[in-house]
């Protein structure tokens, strides 16, 4: 028996988890060392059902530096690549990865379970890159007890009756352009083409704006205070609001949910190059997606995952369900970026 140790760096301000040991049967051959950076958050269900398997069956270590998005993001930069051999990274981040030269590109026949994801999955920043392993939905959460009128189009976040009462994510978040493109669309613009109607229409939202947020225990919070009522936001939050206010539900949008990835990449100063393919593949297997999901850590992505209406309640899952997202390039958005954060500032005077 091999006694493996799961270990965490956690960058300056991010909190660190604690660590794990476990002992389990692995093959007799060298061991290797897996850095993975990711949020950390889920650590110890993902310890359990997916990264202590892989580090059983493959004779690995495997250290995890844990943080958000941008602060992991600005370490590899930082380091030119070296010291981490993957990032997990929400899609927008994940781009600027990709503009800036971060990641090695993939090998796709090194990954055989690409084939049996969904196609938004497998290359959404490009063949080249890495694939996501699950995906989310953002759209409207509500309290139905708030109002009378069920919520069932984007457009109703500007209704007058919900003045003071709802809640954005802030433009730096990873969802957080997308309520600037359906702005631009219910002006008849394209937000890309035509920023300056776009935020026109954005600041006639800003009177029912209590708080724009950066983080979803901040806006579940809020909820649970009965501070909002009414807020856009990622889907993973749902549950925990709904455990808040049990009247909260969420929203059958006409113009459809955006879809978010979470995407895994291989840096490009990585040393383990294989080994990181192998891992990509392990994470997106049928059995991996299905204990995950089953475990509430991640929606499937794989589409022979088969789940129980319970265990399928909480997720963005199915093929109906994955075919009425809505899709945007993350090249665009990054494209436009600074633009935008200058324009959303001014609009919500921050």
């Amino acid at each position: 028996m091999t006694a493996l140790r799961l270990v965490r760096r956690a960058l300056p301000g991010a909190a660190a988890t604690l660590a794990a040991a476990a002992t389990f049967a692995g093959p007799a051959s060298a061991q290797d060392t897996l850095v993975i950076s990711t949020w950390g958050f889920n650590g110890d269900l993902l310890e359990e059902h997916l990264f202590a398997p892989f580090e059983a069956t493959h004779d690995v270590e495997i250290v995890l530096e844990t943080g958000n998005n941008a602060d992991r993001l600005n370490k590899v930069q930082i380091r030119g690549g070296s010291e981490v051999d993957l990032i997990y990274l929400a899609s927008p981040f994940a781009q600027q990865g990709v503009d800036a030269g971060l990641f090695a590109e993939i090998d796709p026949a090194m990954i055989p379970n690409l084939a049996e994801i969904y196609d938004l999955a497998q290359a959404p920043h490009g063949e080249a890159f890495g694939p996501a392993y699950t995906v989310g939905r953002y759209g409207i959460i509500y309290d139905t007890a708030a109002t009378d009128t069920p919520v069932t189009s984007w457009e109703d976040l500007w209704r007058p009756e919900f003045e003071g009462r709802a809640s954005i994510p802030d433009i730096n978040t990873t969802a957080g352009a997308l309520l600037v493109i359906y702005a631009g669309e219910r002006a008849g613009v394209d937000a890309f083409e035509d920023p300056d109607t776009a935020f026109a229409s954005l600041a006639e939202l800003a009177p029912n704006v209590l708080t724009t947020y950066n983080r979803s225990s901040v806006l579940a919070n809020m909820f649970a205070q009965g501070e909002v009522v009414v807020a856009a936001a990622q889907d993973f939050v749902f549950s925990r609001i709904k455990e808040a206010v049990p009247t909260a539900a969420w929203a059958e949008l006409d113009e459809g949910a955006f879809a978010n990835l979470n995407t895994i990449n291989v840096v490009a100063g990585s040393d383990q190059i294989e080994l990181a393919h192998t891992f990509i593949d392990w994470a997106l297997s049928q059995e991996a997606q299905t204990v995950l999901a089953v475990a509430a850590v991640d929606a499937p992505i794989n589409t022979n995952v088969e789940l129980t209406p319970e265990q399928a309640a909480i997720w963005t899952y199915g093929a109906d369900v994955i075919a009425s997202l809505r899709s945007v390039d993350p090249a665009a958005i990054a494209g436009v970026q600074d633009d935008w954060i200058a324009r959303w500032n001014q609009t919500f005077r921050q």
